[in-house]
């Protein structure tokens, strides 16, 4: 249900009191039967009912709020909320979120997507209300980066930073580390330049998961004591839709020590290649991931692209040869090429057939029947199909012949090879 159409915007006070009350949301999860406030001498005509269903997640996303209402009545109806989600809202004032966020003193996940927040300043004293805060997200909020590094230094126990859709085309470094982040995502900004992704490596040192698909990124620029010095901590990389296109960018990979999950899809590096092929490929350049595209990597797929790998580059002069491909032959040795077989069945065989003294030489279709094969042999052997009896002798094999006796069985079901003889015995009467 959309709600009532305000130029002003409604108060969390009061979208709160309309969602959850006891008419609209008559049932609370958990123990209790929701919020109970002792009615006060509170102002006349205040929006709040005796008793409202509170859960400690409210998802408040889409409601047209623009202001707190009254603070008293966040404190008194909030105090046990954990996650608020206020995306898609018209919040625009950082003094009026934080006057919700500063009375509800459980809060630990606040998303404020998709609010009008472009050039709005925070100030350092609404910053401190979002202390207790561990996982924000900011996404599509244009928010300038200066307020991001201000909440970075005022959350001291932040742990995961959503920041997409931003615009972000660069970034400055903060003197004051968060040592606590470990998942930055921040996807779908212009980063295109890895000078602005080192910055993070100083900002978050504890970083343990990286995620910054549709950013553009050109290369990886960094030699590998940098790269192992940057990421000291990093387990997840994502960079879907980046514009890496050298397979040196994705060696330098293997430089950060603790990686073991990277998600690389729609770089231009990888267009020209099969899907399985480029699967083979990343697998075998970056020997200690686990994880790649959301997939696990187990030991014999590693070995078949290691494998694959070798062979692919057999034929590459020497000086383009990757690293990588010398230390697979040392592990494997220099392998030869795969032998190609056909292993589709064979449609024809030329058989000698039999028949008293004639001998004659005939091609024969294996798709079709005994029964059909009788036919064929009428006009060779000058019997009818009712009158004669067929054996297969495998020219190749040291037992016997095999009298053909089921009329519905399928000739390639026998194995029949060119040279082979077929045995054809008039029925005696």
């Amino acid at each position: 249900m959309e709600p009532p159409e305000d130029k002003e915007g409604r108060t969390f006070v009061e979208v709160i009191s309309e969602k959850y009350s006891p008419e609209n949301f008559p049932y609370r999860r958990g123990p209790g039967m929701g919020v109970v406030v002792v009615p006060t001498q509170g102002p006349q005509g205040s929006p709040m009912k005796d008793r409202l269903n509170l859960p400690s997640v409210l998802v408040l996303n889409c409601c047209g709020i623009s202001r707190a209402g009254d603070q008293a009545e966040i404190s008194a109806f909030c105090a046990h909320v954990m996650e608020l989600d206020l995306s898609h809202n018209k919040l625009q004032d950082w003094h009026e979120i934080s006057k919700i966020v500063s009375n509800i003193p459980n809060l630990e996940f606040l998303n404020l997507s998709s609010n009008p927040l472009a050039g709005m300043t925070l100030e350092p004293r609404c910053a401190e209300t979002f202390s207790r805060v561990r996982r924000l997200v900011l996404n599509n909020t244009q928010v300038s980066w200066d307020t991001v590094l201000l909440l970075t230094r005022e959350i001291p126990e932040l742990e995961e930073l959503f920041l997409c859709l931003n615009e972000y085309s660069s970034v400055s470094a903060s003197s004051v580390a968060c040592p606590t982040l470990r998942l930055l995502h921040i996807t779908d900004n212009s980063l295109q330049d890895w000078a602005e992704v080192r910055k993070f490596g100083s900002m978050f040192p504890s970083l343990d998961t990286l995620v910054m698909a549709n950013n553009n990124l050109a290369s990886i620029q960094d030699n590998k004591d940098i790269l192992q010095r940057l990421f000291p901590n990093l387990r997840s990389i994502n960079l879907h839709n980046s514009g890496l296109n050298q397979w040196e960018d994705i060696e330098k990979l293997n430089f950060f020590p603790k990686l073991e999950e990277v998600r690389l899809q729609g770089i231009p590096l990888l267009q020209t290649y099969t899907n399985a092929e480029r699967r083979s490929l990343m697998i075998a350049q970056l020997p200690s991931i686990s994880m790649l595209n959301g997939s696990s990597v187990t030991d014999s797929e590693r070995e078949d692209a290691e494998r694959f790998f070798i062979r692919y580059y057999l034929d590459y002069p020497e000086e383009e040869l990757p690293f990588r491909y010398h230390s697979l032959v040392t592990k494997y040795g220099k392998l030869e090429p795969l032998a190609e077989i056909d292993l589709r069945p064979r449609c024809r065989a030329q058989v000698e057939v039999h028949c008293e003294e004639k001998v004659e030489q005939l091609n024969i279709r294996l798709d079709q029947t005994v029964a059909e094969l009788k036919k064929q042999l009428t006009t060779v052997v000058q019997l009818s199909t009712n009158s004669m009896r067929l054996y297969y002798i495998d020219k190749g094999s040291a037992f016997g012949p095999e009298e053909m006796k089921y009329n519905t069985r399928a000739l390639h079901s026998y194995s029949i090879q060119d040279g082979d003889e077929i045995l054809v015995v008039p029925k005696t009467k």
